[in-house]
């Protein structure tokens, strides 16, 4: 644990170099963090309506802290459920391909592969993601060699509890107030701290009461579980005694970890009856909650409801989750090229006028079904353009014929083998008896 005066003391030195630090384009492989966090123990108790409420109370005073609203956040995502739709939402925006592009429309190619390589694109790509989620990001940006020597730019994220947008202070430990900086009057704001602000606040937020309430009925769950399966139980015995009460409690701890109760002999012990059920009221419960945290993260509920789902039903899911995919990309594009591109450039990372835009997703089949009915009304679809769109390597029709038909133009046609004459018989005479016989007249 770092104490209050070397917290003190590492403040007055990343204030004073911030001050004046300059810059530098092809970057400082010595540099500090510009706003280094003190690392503290955090200590979570269970989760309640009245925690939650009081965090967010912190929030909205007039000297505004965020930590304890962030650390339930952050307590939140454990949710499996809510885990697997945020990263649903996220992997659908990192599916799409993007492009720089010169101020003419025309796409910088080398400029794109090269920020494609680059493991800075998927790091911020998150960070701007998240803010969807947890109402804001900061992350600083820094130079290191990787395994081959080679400089590269990479960035770390700044604990949220430390950092506070509205009114732009930045606390080195949270829970102290004396020690803090104005971050956004900083050099280093805008090449090396990067910040990301949603406007719409913290969708989390509202996923809280949801996730508080799932809890509660997993565990009331749980515990009918093990009352089904395990009865309680109680012996009587004589209580006055020390002894024979000792051996009872030692008895029944022994027996198990059912619960159990000892009883005088004399005493009577009853159970009351209660409303028999198998869970189903939690069960119910956990589906609610588990189909508010769906409508909230993905505006539908998706894949999750085997017994009344069916493909078509999830075939429409996903296409209402697509337009908020959309609005993600909308987000990602504002800020690449308001705050992510102007500080590469910076760097030297990137040159040029360059604009950040993601490049229109196409449905190939219906798009495919629609080429093939131009060829079948006669229209021409150029080869060029269905080889760069469906990866089909293909040529024009007249063209293969005509080369056909010069292959046999060129090629000699081979010699035919000539038919033998057939030898031919001389046809014999019949000899006329009668020739040349004077007959009996002369």
């Amino acid at each position: 644990m770092v104490s209050l005066k070397t917290a003190a003391k590492n403040f007055g030195a990343f204030v004073s170099r911030s001050l004046s630090a300059k810059p530098q384009p092809t970057g400082d492989k010595s540099r500090r963090k510009v706003l280094p966090p003190v690392i503290s123990s955090v200590s979570m108790t269970k989760l309640d309506i009245k925690t939650f409420k009081a965090a967010e109370a912190l929030t909205q005073g007039e000297d505004p802290k965020n930590y304890a609203l962030q650390l339930i956040l952050d307590e939140t995502k454990r949710d499996a459920l809510l885990t697997s739709q945020i990263n649903n939402r996220k992997q659908q925006a990192f599916s799409v391909n993007f492009s720089l592009k010169k101020p003419n429309g025309e796409i910088d190619v080398e400029q794109t592969n090269k920020l494609k390589k680059m493991p800075l694109y998927r790091f911020l790509t998150h960070a701007m993601l998240d803010t969807t989620y947890h109402d804001y990001s900061m992350v600083e940006l820094k130079f290191v060699n990787d395994v081959m020597g080679k400089t590269m730019l990479i960035g770390d994220s700044l604990p949220r509890t430390n950092v506070v947008p509205q009114t732009g202070m930045f606390y080195p430990d949270y829970t102290n107030d004396a020690v803090k900086v104005n971050y956004r009057d900083m050099p280093e704001y805008g090449i090396w701290l990067l910040e990301y602000k949603s406007q719409d606040g913290a969708l989390l937020n509202k996923a809280v009461p949801h996730v508080i309430f799932k809890r509660f009925a997993q565990s009331c769950w749980a515990e009918l579980c093990e009352i089904y399966g395990i009865p309680p139980r109680w012996i009587k015995t004589n209580t006055q005694d020390p002894d024979m009460l000792a051996r009872a409690e030692a008895m029944m701890r022994d027996m198990g970890s059912a619960a159990w109760a000892v009883i005088d002999s004399d005493e009577e012990f009853e159970f009351a009856e209660g409303v028999t059920t198998n869970g189903d009221v939690y069960s119910n419960l956990i589906n609610l909650c588990s189909n508010e945290l769906s409508l909230l993260i993905v505006g539908v509920i998706l894949g999750q409801d085997t017994k009344n789902g069916n493909r078509s039903k999830d075939e429409a899911n996903q296409e209402l989750l697509w337009y908020l995919v959309q609005s993600d990309l909308a987000m990602l594009e504002e800020y690449w090229n308001t705050v992510n591109i102007p500080a590469l450039q910076k760097h030297g990372i990137l040159t040029g006028d360059l604009t950040f835009s993601f490049d229109e997703a196409e449905d190939l089949n219906k798009l495919f079904d629609m080429v093939v009915k131009l060829i079948e009304l006669g229209y021409v679809v150029a080869a060029k353009w269905l080889a760069d769109k469906f990866g089909i390597p293909v040529e024009e029709a007249e063209k293969v014929v005509e080369d056909k038909q010069k292959e046999t133009e060129t090629d000699p046609e081979p010699e035919k083998p000539k038919k033998k004459d057939k030898p031919v018989k001389e046809k014999t005479k019949k000899q006329d008896l009668f020739a040349g016989s004077t007959g009996f007249f002369g």
